[in-house]
């Protein structure tokens, strides 16, 4: 039983925190782009190879 008594609070502590980091990143526009990182692998603006 005592051990219930620290592992809840714990247990509660470490979801709100989880929660408020999620919540942070939706605040910062982490998600706003979603489909630009996506659609910037297939640029093929390569720089020239340099000259030997």
């Amino acid at each position: 039983m005592n051990g219930l008594a620290l592992l809840i609070p714990v247990a509660l502590l470490l979801g709100l925190s989880g929660l408020t980091a999620f919540l942070w990143t939706l605040d910062n526009g982490q998600y706003d782009d979603l489909d630009g990182a996506a659609l910037r692998i297939l640029n093929d603006d390569d720089p020239d190879p340099p000259e030997p």
